[in-house]
């Protein structure tokens, strides 16, 4: 059953409030790396600067992860737009609704994800 207009709009806003929240947290590491490299000092031990960088890798790490998760959402609001939100990209299935629930931005059906991660799709 297609989703209705009010499901639609639903997700659509909770896509937006996910974007924001990303945003806000690659703004923020990015801002936290940049002011990492600027503090770096010739005083500071040796571990803890391997410490630092350390930190300073996982942050880029997460913060790429959730650049992707961006990427991801502005695809499904593009989705919503152009009126095949919720229909899989590979298969042209509906997606099923607690699919969408758990991950508003899924564009796939949990069998055409597995096929496209296992390179069959």
């Amino acid at each position: 059953m297609p989703l209705s207009e009010n499901e639609i709009e639903k997700f659509k806003q909770q896509l937006l409030k996910l974007r924001a929240e990303l945003s806000k947290s690659v703004a923020e590491v990015t801002q936290e790396v940049k002011d990492a490299e600027k503090a770096t000092g010739y005083s500071q031990h040796q571990a803890d600067q391997g410490t630092d960088d350390f930190v300073q890798n996982i942050n880029l790490e997460v913060s790429n992860s959730e650049y992707e998760t961006i990427k991801l959402i502005d695809k499904a609001l593009q989705k919503i737009e152009e009126g095949t939100y919720g229909i899989c990209e590979v298969s042209g299935e509906e997606i099923p609704k607690k699919r969408l629930e758990a991950i508003p931005y899924a564009t796939m059906t949990v069998k055409a994800q597995e096929l496209r991660d296992k390179g069959l799709a």
